[in-house]
């Protein structure tokens, strides 16, 4: 059906496809084109099934850059003969929103659904996403969101709750290598690479198709009569940097890997982890923080030296600053993951503060309250107390809780590293104290 609001006119035709960038030549032109998304768009797969059921719902495409999200809404476009109409939140603001709207609601009068692609849809602010509710209710647009953030942060519960989030996956090597075969065959020609320099460059790619489109289209245009090695091409070629936002969902992402991987005891992935953040220009000192975090949260009182180590390597960097002073940092990382771990500290703690604010305003026992004043004596405080340097062995085995408080066990120390000491000493007292009926 035509579109009066879609129609090229005559004065801007469509460019030429031949001086079109690489990327644009090969874009499929069906769903079964696309590389690397099977899991969504396959048979099972969540889109899949929606358009066998021709029952496709407003969807929010959340992925890394390069993964295909533009293209795959342009195809749901085509695939349910709706118009594909996009902006971007980063261009775009209330009057232009009002002037799509406008548009999807004179399409749909003539019979022709809207198909709005909003890219960066986690840039638009609270105001302008609610504007989207009443438009995708009455069924005026079907709204596709790109976002390479996490939504159930950066979005508005009103339209999570009305739209479907797709999670699309990074593209692997091989997806990469037949992006290329793909776009060989356009060319004509296959680049001037060795087989490994072939490898380096998809691997400088960092699973983002649209890069790797680009750097075949450099390659290309050299003029070279035997195909260029690993060297040759990194020396012609600025390798992408990797992608890395110190303040969006891949900065929490590579932080809890490297945790995990320090509580794992797994020195190789913690020090993988810790370089990741250190090449995406993440600042030293919020590493040198988290770490010492991770010695006193995972591995506590099974190896004291652990926080210490933490607090010595923090100070190294600050005397020393970048690059010698993130040495130390990778160096209290390896001594983390090595060091025998237990959170049994860390229980204690929260089991404490769950019975402080269980018991609320208890006074402690009255025999071990100070009695400074006369007064304070008549009335029991300090009565019946044990100087426990008085007492066999040092210890009096007296009860310091409230009154009436049944005793809880808080510090449960494991069989690992000084706690396992820590457990013979409390295992001891623990047999003094019931022998004295304390």
């Amino acid at each position: 059906m035509a579109d009066l609001f879609d129609t090229p006119s005559a004065a801007n035709p469509p460019p030429d496809p031949a001086l079109s960038p690489l990327a644009d030549r090969i874009r499929p032109t069906r769903l079964d084109e696309v590389i690397g998304q099977d899991k969504v768009l396959g048979p099972d797969g969540p889109l899949g099934s929606m358009l066998a059921a021709g029952s496709l719902s407003s969807l929010i495409l959340w992925g890394p850059p390069g993964v295909g999200k533009t293209t795959i809404a342009r195809l749901l476009a085509d695939e349910t003969d709706r118009s594909f109409v996009q902006i971007s939140a980063i261009f775009s603001g209330v009057p232009e929103l009002r002037k799509v709207f406008e548009a999807a609601k004179l399409r749909r009068g003539q019979g022709r659904g809207t198909l709005l692609f909003v890219d960066e849809i986690h840039r638009f602010n609270k105001a302008q996403q609610d504007s989207f509710l009443p438009h995708m209710e009455d069924g005026t647009i079907l709204l596709v969101g790109a976002t390479t953030e996490n939504p159930s942060f950066e979005l508005n519960a009103a339209v999570m709750s009305r739209a479907q989030v797709i999670v699309l996956e990074r593209l692997s090597l091989a997806d990469l290598e037949r992006l290329t075969q793909r776009a060989e065959k356009e060319l004509g020609r296959k680049m001037p690479l060795t087989a490994e320099a072939r490898e380096a460059l998809l691997e400088m790619a960092d699973g983002d198709g649209r890069a790797v489109l680009n750097l075949i289209e450099q390659v290309a245009a050299w003029k070279t009569d035997q195909p260029l090695d690993v060297q040759a091409t990194a020396q012609r070629l600025m390798r992408r940097a990797a992608r890395y936002d110190k303040s969006g969902d891949e900065h929490y992402n590579l932080i809890s890997a490297l945790h995990k991987s320090v509580r794992g005891s797994d020195p190789d992935a913690a020090l993988y982890w810790f370089a990741r953040m250190l090449e995406g220009g993440e600042d030293p000192r919020y590493l040198a923080r988290r770490i010492t975090r991770m010695a006193i949260e995972d591995i506590g009182l099974a190896d004291p030296a652990a926080s210490r180590h933490c607090l010595d390597a923090w100070a190294m960097y600050e005397r020393l600053g970048s690059p010698e002073g993130e040495l130390a940092l990778a160096q209290a990382v390896i001594y983390l993951a090595l060091s025998p771990k237990s959170n049994a500290g860390y229980v204690a703690y929260k089991g404490a503060r769950a019975e402080a604010k269980r018991t609320g305003s208890l006074m402690p026992p009255a025999h071990i309250l100070n009695a400074p004043t006369q007064m304070m004596k008549d009335q029991g405080y300090g009565a019946g107390y044990a100087y426990d340097h008085d007492a066999e062995d040092g210890f009096s085995g007296q009860d310091y809780f409230p009154e009436g408080m049944k005793r809880p066990v808080l510090y449960t120390p494991v069989e690992r590293g000084f706690e396992r000491e820590l457990k013979k000493r409390l295992d001891w007292f623990v047999s003094r104290r019931l022998k004295r009926g304390g």
